[in-house]
């Protein structure tokens, strides 16, 4: 099968369109014909090797991980003797990330645990694109921040592949949602079902009077200490995407402020689940929760598409279809 490999650490011109054995199917799993896949900031992080604590995880070196990619979507082509759940033929979707990667590639073969089936109303591009970045939208609102209805929730990087699910997923959580982004994204951000919409450059978020429940942070650029006052007494900020400085700031002082403060700070670890996918399913299948597509790049060109998010100017997800 043709996949994308890497070999080393580095910018997305390590990466190379090789002939690989496909892999071999056991008991438990599924092998899967890809026909899309999407790009996560996860992808190019661990392509890059950064932060350092992803070396450590992922091979000091050199990359243990040959094939990347965890968002896909795809057609069952054949099962393990153990799955109960998948036959040849189901069109499913599903996130890799803690069973693998490798979903740059003509055919994966995951375990039955990682996937689901495919929205009847989305193609195969769209359902790639909702696995990591909705999983992590829908967990930082509703797990880790807690989000009830009624209250008020502001999502900073509200255009982005995170951001633009959880706005539309704090409306069906019942939520009044105001929105950050840039100028020429309001009208899209709007479109998703925002009540309010800042452009934070006229806006400075943290100078607002308005005080929110939950802040969601998918832009961590800021100190989380500048965030602080726009939270009611009790209030949540989560940060979910953003850059490393930030997320160990987080880390290190959030127990520490959550401690001392009447408000919490919190990092979000996504826990793939079927249940959450299916959750999902139903939202889109319904009509509530729709993927935000920018840019749909052919397979030769993933390493093109890497470059284009790591631009930090996609407005929703960039696919590739395979």
């Amino acid at each position: 099968m043709k996949a994308i490999v890497l070999t080393q650490y580095g910018s997305s011109d390590t990466l190379s369109l090789q002939e690989v054995d496909r892999p071999i199917l056991t008991d438990n799993n599924v092998l899967i014909k890809v026909h899309a896949t999407s790009i996560n900031s996860g992808d190019w992080h661990l392509m890059r090797g950064e932060p350092f604590i992803v070396r450590l995880i992922y091979g000091l070196l050199k990359p243990k991980v040959k094939i990347l990619g965890f968002d896909v979507a795809g057609q069952v082509e054949a099962v393990g003797k153990a799955v109960t759940q998948f036959k040849p033929g189901d069109e499913v979707f599903g996130d890799l990330s803690e069973c693998g990667f490798g979903a740059f590639a003509e055919y994966v073969c995951p375990p039955e645990s990682a996937l689901v089936h495919k929205p009847m109303n989305t193609s195969f591009e769209e359902a790639a694109a909702v696995p990591g970045a909705a999983l992590t939208a829908l967990q930082g609102l509703r797990d880790v921040g807690q989000l009830q209805p009624g209250q008020r929730v502001l999502i900073n990087g509200a255009s982005g592949g995170v951001g633009s699910f959880a706005v539309q997923i704090a409306k069906i959580l019942g939520a009044e949602v105001t929105a950050v982004c840039s100028t020429k994204k309001i009208e899209k951000v709007r479109s998703l079902g925002a009540d309010y919409v800042i452009d934070y450059t006229q806006t400075d978020i943290t100078q607002a009077r308005q005080q929110y429940d939950l802040m969601l942070d998918a832009a961590a650029f800021r100190s989380v200490f500048d965030y602080l006052p726009g939270l009611v007494s009790q209030g949540t900020y989560v940060m979910v995407g953003g850059s490393t400085v930030r997320l160990f700031q987080v880390l290190l002082f959030g127990s520490v402020i959550s401690r001392i403060s009447d408000r919490k700070v919190k990092s979000l670890v996504v826990k793939p689940n079927q249940t959450d996918l299916l959750t999902l399913k139903a939202w889109i299948e319904a009509g509530h929760l729709t993927p935000l597509i920018d840019q749909c790049y052919p397979f030769s060109e993933l390493p093109t598409a890497i470059r284009y998010v790591e631009q930090r100017q996609v407005t929703g997800k960039v696919a590739i279809r395979v």
